[in-house]
């Protein structure tokens, strides 16, 4: 009813897939800002199942890289958070994640040895489902714009 009132329109019914798929987004990058964090507060137990070798280029990151890192989860959160909330401001925060992503994804198996020391293909395979994640998530969003269910 509010929205009615502040917009002059009625928003359209939302979806159960949409609150499906928002919650589902919020829990998978949840788990982002989770390994981001633990890692950020050199949690023991956490790092425990990184060899040395990972650790060490972990914990050696440049600080636009940390930087970038935190930009690509935290906006991702925000975003799934906006999707819960349904506001406009989900597609654009989806949007800096996965641009933020590229640049980090770029960096790492461009100009590291990440591919050797995160599992080879394995590692690459689990960033590109990252990578199709978001980008699912934001056009969700951008359907939700769309649609009028994001304001």
């Amino acid at each position: 009813m509010t929205d009615a009132i502040e917009t002059g329109a009625e928003r359209p019914k939302t979806p159960i897939w949409f609150w499906i798929v928002a919650v589902l987004a919020l829990i998978w990058n949840g788990f982002g800002a989770m390994d981001y964090t633990l890692t950020q507060m050199g949690n023991e137990a956490y790092l425990a199942a990184f060899t040395e070798e990972q650790l060490a280029f972990y914990l050696g990151f440049p600080l636009w890289y940390e930087a970038v890192w935190a930009i690509a989860v935290w906006s991702a959160v925000l975003g799934s958070v906006a999707l819960l909330i349904r506001t406009k401001y989900a597609a654009p925060l989806f949007l800096v994640s996965i641009a933020t992503y590229v640049i980090s994804a770029a960096y790492l198996y461009g100009l590291t040895s990440a591919y050797e020391l995160m599992n080879g293909m394995g590692g690459v395979i689990f960033s590109v489902v990252i990578f199709l994640s978001l980008v699912a998530f934001w056009r969700v969003a951008a359907w939700g714009v769309k649609a009028g269910i994001l304001r």
